[in-house]
């Protein structure tokens, strides 16, 4: 029987914060499921860190959340993201997520994905949707504006004291090459947050990042929805030689790797589990980092945004 305890590790950011190293994740959090899960895991679990976005339409229960769990504001690490409708004037959008989350700043704001989209064809005022060209194609703004753009705008919101630090997610090694080598990048993004897990593990990326004093937010650690993971022969022998789930396993690998995790999930039992940490002996670290020789590397989060290439 293995020793369980609360995560408390913590990382330092390249602006000097801490981020606390395990957090929630709250993407596919549906109505009602985003409060109730953000809730018991600041006031029942103990969970610091939580990671929202402004397209996940869940901003309003997660801020209700954070206010109705009672714990100060401060002791709190809170992300959001910027979409890409709103890479032209990201302070808005920030404006528009601190309204819904009923907060005066956050901790982190992220570059959601390196891809704009035009907005031209948006008839109802809601920007929080993939806009789609007449053909029915989706809007993607490859000649207008770059990523390194929208950078320019967002490296100056910590300025405003609305966000402590900004940062980048799905951004490739190629991405954060072109965005720091930029004449425009004056801040260096503090974060990059993107799909990390055993048949992912973007071992390259995650140290080129490092290298540049960027820190690795791995999201779906667990894989997809109907992950493979979960009934992988060597995932359930070595979780249950250790007495907990594959779910713990995952989530005690990707923290040994030392990165920030974050587990996403609406079952207060799982949430609970997910927050208990354990010493991953190195023999068994090993096991989950050979996974992909025999399995093959697996993406789950792959959207079509071309032309603009992702992940290259």
């Amino acid at each position: 029987m293995v020793e369980l305890q609360n995560s408390t590790a913590t990382i330092t950011l390249n602006t000097g914060a801490k981020i606390p190293q395990l957090g929630l994740g709250t993407w596919r959090s549906t109505e009602g499921q985003a409060y109730d899960a953000v809730l018991h895991a600041i006031k029942e679990t103990g969970y610091v860190h939580i990671d929202s976005a402004a397209i996940y339409k869940n901003e309003e229960e997660v801020g209700k959340a954070i206010r109705d769990s009672g714990v100060p504001r401060e002791k709190l690490f809170v992300t959001t993201k910027l979409w890409g409708t709103y890479h032209r004037n990201p302070e808005a959008a920030l404006d528009e997520s601190l309204k819904k989350l009923g907060l005066d700043y956050v901790d982190l704001y992220l570059i959601h994905w390196p891809v704009a989209f035009k907005t031209d064809n948006i008839k109802d005022g809601n920007y929080l949707t993939v806009p789609e060209k007449p053909d029915g194609g989706r809007d993607i703004d490859i000649d207008g504006w770059s990523f390194v753009n929208t950078w320019e705008l967002v490296q100056k919101l910590p300025e405003t004291g609305k966000t402590k630090a900004v940062g980048v997610s799905n951004f490739s090694i190629n991405n954060l090459k072109e965005l720091l080598a930029a004449p425009t990048t004056k801040v260096v993004p503090a974060a990059n947050q993107i799909e990390v897990h055993p048949l992912l593990p973007q071992t390259e990326l995650i140290e080129f990042a490092k290298s540049k004093g960027i820190v690795t937010e791995a999201y779906s650690p667990l894989g997809s929805l109907d992950s493979p993971l979960f009934t992988n022969k060597t995932l359930l022998e070595v979780a249950k030689s250790y007495d907990v789930s594959v779910a713990q396993l995952l989530i005690n690998w990707a923290l040994k790797r030392g990165y920030v995790v974050l587990p996403k999930s609406v079952n207060t039992e799982r949430i609970d589990a997910n927050f208990k940490v354990f010493d991953l002996k190195d023999e068994d670290f090993e096991k989950v980092s050979d996974l992909v020789k025999a399995e093959g590397e697996q993406r789950f989060v792959k959207p079509d945004w071309s032309p603009f290439p992702v992940f290259e």
